[in-house]
């Protein structure tokens, strides 16, 4: 059955309302835990070395750029889409914690981030050189509309003019991913940045809570087409070496957000069979907090923790899967988040997002 837009739009109020009220007696949803996480991001916005920029020159000019030269806001923090979703983790943190601990700091580097000629910068970046359109296709793009999406959902004067200075980038993006949806032939199903339904999840949320159906429809079909009768997942399979995303937990939680919770249940059982389930709930071994691709597997313990809470939600009170992946998901935040601050740059510079995302969304 393909999932009208009314369907889709009253789940989303419905997993949006249950969430945010499971985020308010989360006992992890501490003002101190926010501070600790908070005090990340905030160091590496600014740190522009060591730097992974991902740009492909066009000549011998640009390629001399520094990553503050190419991405004026958004240069910190290892790489781009680490600094993206940084900052979408203080404007998150912000938001829950008015009277955060260096919330100056914060609204300064914030402020300082989205100046509007620096963000019309960021943005004639993806149209400025020939090879530019594919740049951090879909996993920053997927964060960038997220920040945009937590601005827009702030009723704060200061929120408003740096939700306002990001559109030229917001559009940007929308743009190059309206255009690319209909190329994409396959999904890209590996368990880090390129992964197809990590992105459409991002994607779908900001459709909806910015109205816009063109994009949300385009993102539900693609969803459909990609998932939607697939079964036997070969979850049983995962983890790769350096997976920081579930392939197919993300799958699910895509999909959870498309269909009713009766249909996603009849959909969920299908998907995925019980030595996969058992595989996925296994906690992975991270053998190297100094090396930047082992270290991944600590976001990939976050990450299944969301995919879990959120696909919880969907299944019914009689489900057993329903207790265990509640149960798993708490077990996963609680046995990573110590590991978030390790003192490695590898980690630090983007896992407090993702711990920020599993206990607070």
């Amino acid at each position: 059955m393909k999932i009208s837009k009314k369907i889709v739009t009253a789940i989303f109020v419905f997993v949006s309302t249950i969430t945010n009220s499971f985020s308010q007696t989360n006992p992890l949803f501490t003002q101190e835990n926010a501070e600790k996480l908070a005090s990340l991001p905030l160091h590496c916005i600014t740190q522009e070395f060591p730097n992974k920029t991902g740009h492909s020159s066009d000549g011998a000019a640009d390629h001399k750029m520094l990553p503050s030269d190419l991405h004026p806001s958004f240069y910190g923090c290892l790489d781009w889409h680490s600094s993206v979703h940084g900052h979408w983790m203080l404007i998150k943190l912000l938001k829950a914690f008015p009277e955060i601990k260096d919330k100056a700091k914060i609204i300064k580097t914030l402020e300082n981030s989205f100046k509007s000629e620096k963000i019309k910068t960021e943005a004639e970046y993806f149209t400025k050189y020939k090879t530019t359109k594919t740049f951090e296709r879909t996993y920053g793009w997927a964060w960038l509309l997220k920040l945009d999406q937590e601005l827009l959902t702030w009723n704060d004067p200061m929120a408003k003019k740096w939700h306002q200075n990001l559109q030229p980038l917001t559009k940007e993006i929308v743009r190059i991913w309206t255009e690319f949806l209909p190329k994409q032939t396959y999904p890209n199903r590996t368990g880090v940045h390129p992964n197809t339904a990590f992105g459409l999840c991002f994607a779908l949320d900001w459709a909806i809570a910015t109205k816009n159906e063109t994009f949300e429809m385009a993102v539900i079909s693609k969803a459909n087409e990609f998932y939607y009768e697939q079964k036997n997942a070969p979850a049983y399979l995962e983890p790769d070496g350096s997976d920081f995303l579930s392939p197919n937990l993300e799958i699910a939680d895509l999909m959870r957000r498309i269909m009713p919770p009766l249909e996603f249940e009849t959909w969920f059982k299908a998907f995925l069979e019980p030595k996969s389930i058992e595989n996925i709930l296994k906690m992975p071994v991270v053998s190297d907090r100094t090396d930047f691709q082992i270290v991944h597997l600590d976001g990939l313990s976050l990450s299944r923790a969301w995919c879990m809470k959120g696909i919880a939600k969907s299944l019914s009170k009689t489900n057993p899967l329903k207790m265990k992946f509640e149960k798993k998901s708490e077990e996963f935040l609680e046995k990573t988040l110590p590991n978030v601050t390790s003192g490695n740059y590898g980690g630090d510079h983007w896992l407090a997002s993702f711990a920020v995302y599993a206990i607070f969304d």
